[in-house]
C-alpha cells in the first residue's frame, strides 16, 4: 500500500510532498504542506486501486495514520529527491561496471575549460561548455548576522523550499579548539569547539545567493550528515576527542574542549534552556554520513576509518530521534572483512548486532595501553563491540544516500586497488550488493560524496590520492546507462584577490554536493579555502 500527499498551488502546479509505503498495520510518514497552496490531497493506492480519502489534519485510512503538518511556508522537498524521481542508481552503477569489464574507459578527456565565476570573475572551476556558476560564502565573508563565514566547508543539503527560495544547511569541518563560532540566536554546545553549521538561502529562479547565518555552534570536525524527511539537518562529528585529549591528527596537541565529541546532532534540537543536545543513542564514533529510510524511519550511518562499520539506528519513535533508540552494526554473513576485492554484483545476506554501549568511544583493551597524559584509545569503542558479535569491517565508509527503497554508500578506499567501492543495502531483503568496485585509480579514484540528480544521473566526487597530488580534484557525472564523464575540476589558484587567500588549492577536495529539487542547480563546496558554488548548465548533455 502506498500513501501519497500532493499539494496543488494557486497556479495549478501539482507537487508531490510526501509518501509512505507500508505492508500492513500502521505507518506514519512525513509531509510538509506550504501555506500558500490552494488545496491539499491525499491519495491511497491499495495494490493498484485508488481508495477514497477524506482530508483532515489527521486522517485514518484503513489502519494507516497520515499526518499533515504546516511548517510556516517552508515546504520540504528534498530527502535527496527519493520522492521526486525514479532514477535507476543501481542500473547506472551496474552499467558502469559492465562497461569497464568490456574495456571501455571512463571519459577523462578534458573538454573542460577555465570558467569565470559570475561573482568574483575568477576562473575557479574548469567546466564543460555552456556551464556557469556563482560562488558565495567564502571563508571570512561577513554573513547576514554579522559573523565571519567559518572555514572548512563540508557536508551540505537542501532542507527547505519556500517558492523559489531554497534553504541549505552547510557543515564546517574545523578540528581546532578555541572560541566557538559566534551564535547570536542560540547557544554553543561546547564553547571551546570551533566547528558548526551555517544556513544559506538561494533564489533558484533568479540564480542569486541571498544571505547566510550561523545556525549551530560548538562542535568538532562536522564532516557530513544528512537531511531528514521532516526537513532538518543532521550534522555528524568525525572525531571522538574530549576534554584534555591529545589530537593525533594534529601532532598530539592537547585539546581544551569542555565536552565530549563524536556525536550526531539534529540542528535546531535543544533542551529547555536552548542548549544543543547530542543524540547519544546514535553512537559515539568517527561519524561520516547519515541517511534515513523514509518508509521505516530507520537511520543508517557510516564510519570513516580504515576499519569501519555500517550501522543502523532504530528510533523508539520514528521521526523523533531525541526519544532515543538502539544502535546496531551490520554483519555481512560469511564476510568478516569487506575491504578487499570482490566481483561487481556480489551479494550477501545481512544481519544486525546490538551495540550495548553506544557512548563508548574507545575499546577497553586500547585504554590499557594509554601511558601518558592526554593520550587516547583506538576510537573503536562501537566498532569493536559490533565486531565481537560478528560485525563486518569496511574501509572508510563515507557518502550515504537513501532512495528507491534502498541505501547506497561508498567505501572510499575499499577494493583490491584501494580505489573505492559503491554498495547497495536493501532493507526489505536484508541483503548487501556490490554495485561497482573501481579496478584502478585512473578509472575512478576514491569516490567520496555521492549525489543524485532528480532529473536523472549521479555526481561522484573523488577524494583522490595521487601520491604527489599532481592532479586537480575532480567530479564526474554518471548517466543512467553507466557512462562516467568528467564534469568539473578544481582550478582554484589565488594571489590575494579574495579575502587575502594565496596559494594553489587545486588538490583540495570537493564536498557537500547536492541538487536543487528541480535538478537545475548543483550546490557544491570547495573545502579549502572554503567556497560554496551554485552550478547550472545543460545537464542533459552532462548526463548523456
Amino acid at each position: 500500500m502506498k500513501i501519497e500527499v500532493w499539494s496543488q498551488t494557486a497556479r495549478g502546479d501539482r507537487i508531490q510532498i510526501g509518501y509512505s509505503v507500508a505492508k500492513t498495520g500502521m505507518s506514519q510518514f512525513w509531509a510538509h504542506c506550504p501555506l500558500h497552496s490552494s488545496q491539499f490531497s491525499i491519495q491511497a493506492n491499495f495494490n493498484g486501486s485508488l481508495g477514497p480519502v477524506r482530508l483532515c489534519r489527521s486522517t485514518i485510512l484503513i489502519g494507516v495514520v497520515c499526518t499533515v503538518t504546516d511548517r510556516n511556508r517552508r515546504q520540504f522537498l528534498s530527502d535527496n529527491f527519493s520522492a521526486l524521481g525514479t532514477f535507476g542508481v543501481t542500473a547506472a552503477l551496474t552499467g558502469l561496471g559492465q562497461r569497464v569489464v568490456h574495456g571501455e574507459q571512463p571519459s577523462h578527456s578534458s573538454g573542460l575549460r577555465p570558467t569565470s565565476d559570475e561573482t568574483t570573475g575568477l576562473p575557479l572551476l574548469r567546466l564543460p561548455e555552456g556551464f556557469q556558476y556563482r560562488s558565495f560564502g567564502w571563508t571570512g565573508d561577513i554573513m547576514g548576522d554579522g559573523t565571519p563565514t567559518p572555514a572548512a566547508h563540508d557536508g551540505m543539503g537542501v532542507i527547505a523550499s519556500d517558492g523559489d527560495v531554497l534553504t541549505l544547511c552547510r557543515n564546517h569541518e574545523i578540528s581546532d579548539d578555541g572560541r566557538s563560532i559566534a551564535f547570536k540566536s542560540g547557544h554553543a554546545y561546547d564553547s571551546r569547539a570551533q566547528a558548526g553549521c551555517t544556513e544559506l538561502r538561494f533564489d533558484s529562479a533568479k540564480g542569486e545567493w541571498l544571505d547566510s547565518r550561523v545556525v549551530f555552534s560548538g562542535t568538532s570536525r562536522n564532516c557530513a550528515g544528512g537531511v531528514t524527511p521532516w526537513g532538518t539537518w543532521l550534522t555528524a562529528e568525525e572525531t571522538v576527542l574530549g576534554p584534555l585529549d591529545a589530537d593525533h591528527y594534529k601532532e598530539d596537541k592537547v585539546r581544551t574542549f569542555e565536552k565530549t565529541h563524536g556525536w550526531v546532532f539534529e540542528v535546531g534540537h535543544t533542551d529547555d534552556d536552548g542548549n544543543p543536545v547530542p543524540l547519544k543513542d546514535m553512537g559515539r564514533f568517527v561519524h561520516e554520513a547519515v541517511a534515513i529510510d523514509r518508509n521505516s524511519g530507520i537511520v543508517y550511518l557510516t564510519e570513516d576509518r580504515s576499519t569501519s562499520g555500517f550501522y543502523r539506528f532504530l528510533p523508539n519513535t520514528p521521526g523523533k530521534l531525541a526519544d532515543g533508540g538502539r544502535l546496531e552494526m551490520a554483519e555481512i554473513v560469511g564476510q568478516s572483512d569487506l575491504r578487499g576485492g570482490f566481483q561487481d554484483g556480489a551479494e550477501f545476506d545481512v544481519r544486525w548486532h546490538l551495540i550495548d554501549d553506544p557512548t563508548l568511544a574507545h575499546s577497553p583493551e586500547s585504554l590499557k595501553n594509554v601511558s601518558k597524559e592526554g593520550e587516547v584509545g583506538d576510537e573503536l569503542g562501537c566498532f569493536k563491540q559490533g565486531q565481537a558479535k560478528g560485525g563486518s569491517a569496511f574501509s572508510r565508509l563515507e557518502g550515504c544516500w537513501f532512495g528507491n527503497g534502498v541505501v547506497y554508500f561508498d567505501a572510499t578506499s575499499g577494493g583490491a586497488a584501494k580505489a573505492g567501492q559503491i554498495w547497495q543495502f536493501d532493507p526489505k531483503q536484508q541483503t548487501l550488493k556490490l554495485l561497482f568496485e573501481s579496478p584502478s585509480k585512473p578509472t575512478l579514484n576514491m569516490p567520496d560524496n555521492l549525489c543524485v540528480s532528480p532529473q536523472g544521473g549521479l555526481v561522484l566526487c573523488e577524494d583522490n590520492d595521487y601520491g604527489a597530488n599532481e592532479y586537480p580534484q575532480r567530479a564526474f557525472t554518471l548517466s543512467q546507462d553507466g557512462k562516467l564523464k568528467l564534469l568539473a575540476e578544481n582550478n582554484v589558484q589565488l594571489h590575494g584577490e579574495k579575502n587575502g587567500f594565496r596559494g594553489d588549492y587545486r588538490t583540495k577536495e570537493w564536498a557537500g554536493a547536492t541538487f536543487s529539487p528541480d535538478g537545475k542547480w548543483l550546490f557544491i563546496n570547495l573545502q579549502s579555502p572554503g567556497i560554496t558554488c551554485a552550478i547550472t548548465g545543460p545537464w542533459k548533455d552532462a548526463f548523456a
